[in-house]
């Protein structure tokens, strides 16, 4: 019998570190979504034109992906738990800071303090979810933590619109950065040091154990997938909003209407898949996954005006397919890496998802044209075929990575540690 359709269940504090990591996403990608919706706010307040606004935005991303890399190094050389404080913390002092700037120079440093900050969290949340969950679980916890993003889209365009309206465009930043505050007394009082790979550290210097990440040819297998799916996952991105209401038809007041339904069904969509994952092969659900939104991203970007209903149905039809894609995707690549390398692994993996996102965006850019400020995008079904294309080779380059955590499972001895629990079984 596959020993994945047991579902291993969790202890009391592994739902305490399940939630607090979950809050920690959550605010970190709140902090991301909510400059999308102020941005005629910004603009209008700060005289900013597009292009200036676009690189405050990007600012983010550029800096969240240099962070990662440039903390690589010594990722593994501390306790998980003080290195997520100090990330956070910093991450919340650049926040506030967003909240404070009214002049586009502090804004954009602002974005970048809050990117160096926050862009390393997801890594590190990810190396604490593979220390203290086995395999078998991965697949739920990512499920949870990913709700984040569902949640982002709930409170990020509706909710931080109605208060950036009703009390001004820092408001949102500032209850962001509140939230992290409790988020951060909850991360001292109750979660516990995480450092058990601190024992089987052998690299002396930062340098030589970034390179030492680097140099593996099975970790380079885990960068090039997550690279790939990130470029697949961010081209559509970029010009959703814009084909959404130049080319079918949605109308501004119920483009926040769209992503809200979105968002809700993330909510639910996440948890389900989840659990999915842990019971069947993530590699098939996966492949299956992709199918469904190479279907569905042909599908959506070849339509014209359409019903908003139908906008609706086929906007949540394409988010199962992505978001079912995410979590067996992000619990196979947790386990490439071994247990001292963790930290390194994640870091550079977090860094290729952003700049592979920055790239993506980029490249979408040079496809998509618009003739005017009010006609409808041309060529945005290209980005879709072009997404069929690298979705093929992500099942093909993860299917290599099955392949390489199946050899290493294999030669691992079944022993549970306190922080580890090492699994045999094929997955």
């Amino acid at each position: 019998m596959n020993a994945q359709k047991e579902i291993i269940p969790f202890t009391g504090y592994q739902k305490l570190v399940i939630l607090i990591l979950t809050l920690t996403q959550f605010t970190v990608i709140l902090d991301f979504m909510i400059m999308s919706p102020l941005g005629d706010m910004l603009m209008k307040s700060m005289n900013l034109k597009p292009s200036a606004f676009g690189v405050a935005v990007s600012a983010y991303a550029f800096s969240a992906g240099i962070s990662g890399l440039l903390t690589a190094g010594f990722a593994d050389k501390f306790d998980r738990k003080k290195l997520l404080l100090f990330f956070y913390i910093g991450f919340t002092a650049g926040t506030v800071l967003c909240g404070l700037a009214h002049n586009y120079v502090i804004l954009v440093v602002a974005r970048i303090i809050t990117g160096l900050f926050g862009g390393v969290i997801s890594s590190i949340a990810m190396a604490i979810i593979t220390d203290l969950f086995a395999l078998q679980q991965r697949g739920r916890v990512m499920g949870f933590t990913q709700m984040g993003f569902g949640a982002s889209q709930v409170l990020g365009i509706p909710l931080g619109l109605y208060l950036a309206n009703h009390w001004g465009w820092e408001i949102p930043f500032f209850l962001t950065a509140g939230l992290a505050g409790l988020i951060v007394l909850t991360i001292v009082l109750k979660l516990k040091p995480v450092t058990a790979h601190l024992a089987v550290q052998h690299d002396k210097s930062a340098f030589v154990h970034l390179w030492h990440t680097v140099s593996r040819q099975d970790y380079r297998v885990g960068f090039a997938a997550t690279a790939l799916m990130s470029i697949g996952g961010f081209m559509m991105m970029p010009f959703g909003s814009a084909f959404a209401i130049n080319n079918l038809g949605v109308t501004n007041q119920q483009l926040p209407v769209l992503f809200m339904i979105s968002g809700v069904s993330s909510l639910v969509i996440m948890p389900l898949v989840g659990r999915l994952s842990d019971k069947i092969s993530k590699l098939k659900l996966f492949a299956m996954a992709s199918v469904w939104t190479m279907i569905m991203c042909i599908l959506y970007t070849n339509l014209s005006v359409t019903p908003f209903y139908l906008v609706v149905i086929l906007n949540i039809l394409l988010m199962m397919g992505v978001l079912s894609r995410m979590v067996p995707q992000q619990a196979l690549i947790s386990a490439v890496p071994d247990m001292e390398d963790r930290g390194a692994f994640m870091s550079i993996n977090a860094s290729l998802q952003q700049i592979a996102g920055g790239i993506a965006a980029a490249a979408a850019g040079m496809i998509v044209i618009q003739k005017t400020k009010f006609s409808p995008l041309e060529h945005y079904n290209t980005v879709g075929y072009v997404i069929v294309v690298i979705s093929v080779c992500s099942i093909l380059l993860l299917g290599q990575v099955n392949r390489l955590i199946g050899r290493k499972m294999k030669g691992r001895a079944p022993i549970a540690t306190k922080d580890e629990v090492v699994i045999s079984e094929g997955i």
